[in-house]
Formats: C-alpha cells, sequence, structure tokens
C-alpha cells in the first residue's frame, strides 16, 4: 500500500488549482501545469491542499494514487520554485555557448554540435564550462539535461565530458604492461 497517497499536496501561496473531471490545472509565477489523473484515482481540493486516493483498495490503485500524487507535488513545486539541474564540461576545449534557443557545444568533436532548446526549458551558461538547464516541468528538465550529457558522457580514465554537478566519476587505472 503507497503511503505517499495519503500526504496531501499542500498549495504553495500564489498557486491556482482548477479542477474539471479527471483533470488538474496547476497555475503559478513560473507558468502553467496540465495532468489527466488516472481513472483509479480519486481527488479533490480542500483546505489549500490537494488529497489523493484510490478508487479501490487493490494493489495497483493504491501505486497509481501514489504515483498521481507525486506528479501533482511536482507541478506545484514547479510552477511555485522550478527545477534546474546544473552540468559540467570537464576536458581541454570543452565549451558551451547559448545563443537564444539554440546551445552550441564544443566537445572535442570535429564539428560544434547545435542543441535546440525545447519550449518551456532555459538554458544558461553562467561560464564556459557550467550549463544551467530550468523549468517548471521536471520530467523535461531531467530529460534536457540526460540528452546534453549523452553527447559526451564522462569516460572513466581521464574523467573527461559532460556530467552533473554532484555526479562523482569512479576513475580507472590504464593498463599495465
Amino acid at each position: 500500500m503507497s503511503r505517499i497517497a495519503k500526504a496531501p499536496v499542500a498549495l504553495a501561496s500564489g498557486v491556482d488549482v482548477q479542477i474539471s473531471g479527471q483533470s488538474i490545472t496547476v497555475k503559478g509565477p513560473k507558468g502553467t501545469m496540465t495532468m489527466d489523473i488516472h481513472d483509479d484515482v480519486a481527488f479533490e481540493k480542500e483546505d489549500g491542499e490537494i488529497r489523493f486516493s484510490p478508487r479501490s483498495e487493490s494493489k495497483a490503485a493504491w501505486a497509481m494514487a501514489g504515483t498521481m500524487r507525486a506528479i501533482a507535488n511536482n507541478m506545484v513545486t514547479g510552477v511555485s520554485a522550478g527545477f534546474e539541474k546544473k552540468l559540467q564540461l570537464v576536458g581541454v576545449g570543452y565549451r558551451a555557448q547559448g545563443k537564444g534557443k539554440v546551445l552550441n557545444l564544443n566537445l572535442g568533436f570535429s564539428h560544434p554540435i547545435d542543441y535546440t532548446v525545447p519550449d518551456g526549458i532555459t538554458i544558461d551558461t553562467p561560464s564556459q564550462t557550467e550549463i544551467i538547464v530550468s523549468g517548471c516541468d521536471k520530467q523535461r528538465v531531467g530529460q534536457v539535461a540526460a540528452e546534453l550529457r549523452s553527447f559526451r558522457p564522462p569516460e572513466p580514465y581521464k574523467g573527461k565530458g559532460v556530467r552533473y554537478a554532484d555526479e562523482h566519476i569512479i576513475r580507472k587505472e590504464t593498463k599495465k604492461k
């Protein structure tokens, strides 16, 4: 049984929630997000919080109620505070430069990589070796950060590549004769 589903989602100040049928819309200072709630999950808004519960007592319904509650909580957090992922470029000549809706990456290939930034995501480059991906949708922020990392994942011998700021790379020793 999901214990996450039992906790209510507290609404931050400045966040407006609209419920219509099995759809929920959350508006805040950072943007607007909409989600369709699964049919096995019942929910209601009362006293500045949203409560989720399963429509049946099956294990799958409890699990789905916990999932819907977690996604709704991420929506409320996203439209009020937002999410961000920090990436670092490690390597000689590895650089990033933001040009409007295009991120230009030099990652040691024979050609630069031009990454088009999706809508709802902002990419900031405070220095040439740092990238900050931010937005109100947690899933999209993580997906964009993973796509940028996949261009040159960190390798274990010298540690060169694109890595998350909090990522620890386990280094390997070179082969001995």
